[in-house]
């Protein structure tokens, strides 16, 4: 009798179950043990990326070495002994401090290098925090690739100061001279990339020099340990060096004598020329400085003033870049960036901050750009009537209504492309605008752009229409006019519908540029006295009116008809883009009292204090948008003129070099013979009278209008300071602008940079 049982299999099939189980509990196991020596890895090679960016290797090294003298610690240990010691946050000051000795040195004979962006505090003061990043970011991570390539350690950067040192922690032999090749190259890179930047930065980011201090010495450096510990050096030769610096001059490398006698030792005393005079050191007196020049003393032509290195002795470094040193003793500097001048790269800007709102605009009306042939009639017939331009001004200018629909499902402007065509003819027209104005002191293409930046500076802060402040959709149609208004965006108390429209925003950057054209460099009232043909023709206003009639004429030849189609595709974005340049270019004349006076009266009736009408008070819509018309025509006249005058809302040097200029354009008027009056005589007063009877005044407007966010108190704050300085300093400040001039007219130049 056979017996069959099937236990065999299942004590099989059990077996199996239990192996696979456990294989893949191990497996499970070991893949958890993996990814956690996985992080544990890549956080400690964070740690490590961290603390060589912010210690030297050697440095680095003799940290990780304390870290090695306890023996079997797993790799969590040795990642919460890397946490103690490098995260500040996990730092406790006293009780870690007195474990263990600190990590300090003496260095006998290292040099050091202090170099200062000249003019970045009230280039700054002008700029968009973004801005002033991408500069700072650009310019250290340039100076960080130098650093590397000539094996100099980067001590820290303050603000926009760059700290560098040679001989620590390992010594260099000739570190002095390493020093001035790293200082070299560090200016001539920073002249490379303030010029290619003006382009995106705007006017006066080429203008931005290196001030650099070196000198030599012994320091004692090491780690100083507490929350957000770092490598840090102390001593005199950091003073000093920091001394060489502020008593320098922009785009100069002055060396203190210890700095330069070991030039002189490694036989390279061709590279210095003593400094004409001594310098005042706190602490130390009299002190004799260099400065470091290149190897032959010939001058180089202006048009060709891009670096051309010779070589130099042997220093002992290798590298890639030449050894050789620009001509910085004679102080000149290139104009150029790949052979584009000053004026070129500010067209370059201005086609650059142009160019996104003519996408927005076409993005407004759903992508189109058609021919506008159909216009042309319309477009000979704008400003021909018969009457000036001033005849046209209009106290309420109609703004364009966008539904709230129309704003949310709005193409996205950057998917936009205006066509080669398009911007070519921008380029050129703005080239064509450029080289019609005068060289002027003051009323220049660089004015110009300086009025531009200042408009698109208060464009960007203006408060922004969106669903956080009032834009709405119904849910339903409404049969009424007053509740179908609901599907507008509310603009009353924000942007009054200068944001949502783009074309009313390009149109006053455009003013902003075209609004000196072919000004002569003397006021209206002597234009007028003269009985200049121009004068004659317009009565008042005469540079204003000027400057419209040439621009608008040459924007509607043919050569620029792709561009117009970019502006406008109807006639009533056509005439509604004149009316805005026209408000916006009559509004800089500031002289005039009558319309002053005019200006006056509609900000009263827009925005007195009186409490405004409630909507009921409104019998129709037609009033409502006339309201928000009115109070949105006054806000861009005033946001234009504060950027006319925008210098003496801006940084004191800012201001005080724009006082310059307009001081020299004026006594250039007297001398010829163009001036009534010797404006030397009350300059001082009449700036005084100015920043408190229109200034002042101009920069509360902003402020109580209510659309201009931050940038109202930071006008307010630098006019009302400016004010005060001009005060203290004004009268000083005259005699040397009469200096100046004086100076200038010796040998047959004025200062003008346009």
């Amino acid at each position: 009798m056979s017996f069959q049982t099937n236990e065999a299999v299942i004590y099989t099939i059990v077996v199996a179950v239990i192996f696979i189980f456990t294989s893949l509990v191990f497996l499970l196991y070991d893949y958890f043990v993996r990814r956690r020596q996985t992080k544990v890895m890549e956080r400690i090679m964070r740690q490590d990326k961290i603390v060589s960016n912010v210690f030297p290797t050697a440095i680095r090294d003799r940290l990780y070495q304390g870290q090695e003298k306890q023996k079997g610690k797993n790799m969590k240990n040795i990642d919460r002994k890397l946490t103690d010691n490098f995260d500040g946050l996990d730092f406790d000051g006293d009780s870690n401090i007195s474990g263990s000795a600190p990590l300090a040195d003496l260095f006998p004979s290292i040099t050091v290098v202090f170099a200062d962006i000249s003019g970045f505090t009230a280039w700054s003061s002008a700029r968009e925090p973004q801005q002033v990043f991408v500069l700072l970011e650009t310019l250290y991570g340039a100076f960080d690739k130098i650093v590397y390539r000539h094996s100099v350690f980067k001590v820290e950067t303050v603000g926009d100061c760059y700290v560098a040192a040679v001989g620590l922690p390992e010594p260099v032999e000739k570190h002095a001279v390493v020093a001035c090749k790293f200082a070299r190259d560090c200016l001539k890179k920073m002249k490379e990339i303030t010029l290619k930047l003006e382009v995106t930065l705007g006017p006066d980011t080429g203008d931005l020099d290196l001030r650099t201090g070196i000198h030599s010495g012994q320091v004692t450096a090491g780690v100083l340990r507490g929350e957000r510990s770092r490598f840090q050096l102390f001593g005199d030769t950091m003073n000093t060096a920091a001394r060489m610096e502020q008593s320098g001059e922009r785009n100069r490398i002055q060396l203190s004598e210890d700095s330069a006698g070991m030039l002189s030792e490694a036989g390279l005393a061709q590279w210095i020329m003593p400094r004409s005079r001594k310098i005042y050191v706190e602490g130390k007196g009299d002190m004799q400085t260099y400065w470091l020049r290149k190897a032959k003393a010939r001058k180089p032509k202006v048009s060709d003033l891009k670096s051309d290195m010779s070589t130099l002795a042997e220093s002992g470094e290798t590298g890639e870049e030449s050894d050789s040193l620009e001509d910085i003793e004679l102080g000149f500097k290139s104009d150029h960036k790949e052979g584009m001048s000053k004026i070129e790269r500010l067209v370059d800007w201005n086609v650059e901050v142009l160019v996104p709102l003519l996408q927005q605009i076409i993005a407004s009306r759903g992508g189109v750009v058609n021919d506008i042939a159909t216009l042309s009639n319309v477009e000979q017939q704008i400003g021909k009537g018969g009457g000036t331009v001033l005849d046209e001004f209009t106290p309420i200018i109609p703004l364009k209504r966008f539904e709230a629909e129309d704003l949310r499902t709005r193409r996205s402007p950057s998917s936009i492309n205006i066509g080669d065509e398009a911007k070519s003819q921008l380029r050129s027209y703005l080239s064509q605008i450029a080289g019609m104005y005068e060289d002027n002191p003051f009323h220049n293409f660089h004015h110009a752009s300086h009025v531009t930046a200042s408009v698109k500076k208060l464009l960007t802060r203006i408060v922004k229409v969106g669903e956080a402040n009032g834009l709405v959709v119904s849910s339903e149609r409404h049969a009424t006019d007053d509740e179908d208004d609901e599907k507008l965006a509310d603009l009353v108390g924000h942007s009054y519908g200068i944001t949502s429209d783009p074309l009313t925003q390009f149109a006053v950057l455009f003013s902003a540029i075209i609004h000196d054209v072919d000004h002569p460099g003397v006021p209206n009232a002597q234009l007028v006295k003269e009985r200049t043909r121009n004068a004659q023709i317009y009565k008042k206003s005469v540079a204003e009116q000027n400057s419209v009639e040439l621009a608008w004429d040459i924007l509607m030849s043919d050569e620029y008809s792709s561009l117009r189609a970019c502006i406008y595709q109807t006639e009533a974005d056509l005439r509604r883009f004149r009316q805005l340049v026209v408000n916006a270019v009559m509004a800089t004349d500031i002289v005039d009292k009558e319309l002053q006076a005019l200006r006056k009266n509609r900000w009263e009736a827009a925005f007195s204090n009186a409490l405004p009408p409630t909507p009921s008070a409104f019998r129709s819509r037609q009033r409502r948008e006339e309201h928000d018309d009115r109070k949105a025509t006054i806000v861009i006249e005033h946001l234009i003129q504060a950027s006319d005058v925008s210098h003496t809302m801006q940084h004191w040097h800012i201001y005080k070099e724009w006082n310059r200029r307009f001081f020299m354009e004026c006594y250039r008027a007297y001398k010829n013979g163009r001036a009534g009056s010797d404006p030397s005589e009350d300059w001082y007063r009449s700036e005084i009278g100015f920043f408190d009877f229109y200034v002042i005044p101009l920069a509360k407007k902003l402020e109580s209008c209510g659309v201009f966010g931050v940038s109202s108190d930071e006008y307010l704050n630098y006019a009302t300071g400016n004010r005060d300085e001009w005060v203290r300093e004004g009268e000083a400040i005259v005699q040397q602008h009469l200096d100046d001039y004086n100076s200038e007219e010796e040998i047959g130049i004025f200062n003008v940079t346009c």
